[in-house]
């Protein structure tokens, strides 16, 4: 099947696949979005089948369309020329509804964690989807606050003004409090200390889902080798209670991780990133923001507060990479390939370029 490219005076056609805190945020931006048009959402939760999608994604009115589980059926009746995908986290998780989208000639914007730089955990399963995205003639790309920009895009650009890089360091400290169950839960948010470290040995509590994405995302931009990473989770435990609607953390409990990771290059550290994010923190007067120190020549440091809110900014930069992506050849990217974003303030199809080749030949 070839590509779905929507017609320069036509709207481009989104579907939505998740209808968790994150989809239902993606939805609500593109239905504000001129010359975007939302005609579907697939969600994973059975009891939410047939729920109108205008009450679930948190608007104060129905909308004329429902919440489908069904994506098959769901392609057939939408027919969207771009889907973008928000219900894992998992490379293996993300190919399982990315291969049928693909298959049909749909473009696909993913926040996945893991296809951010898919080539790191299965090159084979990339360049599956890379194959099948020119031969469907779409391309595929992820995205995110974190991976996808935070500490990986926004590195890499910094690195731009430097005539040598030695090492990087880039420290993201969020909130978590405005993400749902599933995000809370694989950072371990609610459990004792102890079963915070048990959640660890057996892989409940993951911390940061990304790291190694983000630091091959970098060393592949500066053609560095790596040789290993050494990751570390430890608790942050609340002194004081903190609450978000979906979890209550008592003094003594976990309120979030803090993650940490040093990528090694000819024995030496090279890449170290760190995470600490937790529900509350200005509780405890810890102040939330993303710092960025590259020794080089020169020495590059960049540092702001509060953070990039993570839930908002990857619904925006999930949209606002739509213009990119059905600008782009065929094919699957990470975002240090395409054009770096810019927020959609009008007419989202007057950002759409004719592809390289299709203006070389026509």
């Amino acid at each position: 099947m070839t590509s779905q490219t929507s017609h320069r005076g036509d709207p481009v056609r989104v579907l939505v696949l998740g209808s968790g805190q994150m989809g239902s945020g993606i939805a609500r931006l593109v239905l504000e979005k001129q010359g975007l048009e939302l005609v579907g959402v697939f969600g994973k939760r059975p009891e939410r089948a047939g729920m109108n999608v205008g009450r679930v994604i948190g608007l104060e009115h129905d909308l004329d369309l429902r919440i489908s589980a069904d994506l098959i059926a769901t392609i057939h009746q939408a027919e969207p020329h771009l889907a973008i995908q928000a219900t894992c986290s998992k490379l293996s998780e993300a190919m399982a509804e990315i291969d049928p989208l693909v298959r049909r000639g749909i473009h696909v914007v993913s926040i996945a964690e893991e296809m951010a730089f898919p080539t790191h955990r299965s090159p084979a399963i990339a360049d599956q989807i890379h194959e099948l995205a020119i031969a469907n003639g779409v391309g595929v790309v992820g995205t995110g606050i974190n991976p996808g920009f935070v500490l990986d895009l926004l590195v890499i650009a910094l690195t731009g003004v430097c005539s040598d890089v030695r090492s990087i360091t880039a420290e993201r400290i969020n909130d978590l409090s405005p993400y749902g169950p599933t995000v809370l839960s694989s950072q371990g948010v609610g459990l004792e200390p102890e079963a915070f470290y048990r959640g660890v040995d057996d892989g409940t509590v993951v911390g940061h889902y990304g790291f190694a994405e983000s630091i091959h995302m970098i060393a592949d931009a500066l053609a560095w080798d790596i040789e290993r990473i050494d990751e570390e989770r430890t608790p942050i435990v609340a002194n004081v209670r903190r609450a978000t609607p979906f979890v209550t953390v008592e003094a003594g409990m976990v309120a979030g991780c803090r993650h940490e990771a040093i990528a090694y290059r000819q024995g030496e550290p090279v890449i170290t990133l760190l995470h600490p994010q937790q529900i509350h923190p200005q509780l405890e007067g810890v102040q939330t923001g993303d710092r960025i120190e590259i020794t080089g020549t020169p020495d590059v440091r960049l540092a702001g507060t509060p953070e990039i809110p993570g839930g908002t900014a990857t619904c925006a930069l999930a949209v606002n990479m739509i213009p990119r992506l059905l600008s782009a050849a065929p094919g699957l990217y990470s975002m240090a390939d395409l054009p770096v974003p810019a927020a959609i303030l009008g007419d989202a199809r007057r950002r759409i370029r004719p592809r390289l080749a299709e203006h070389r030949h026509g």
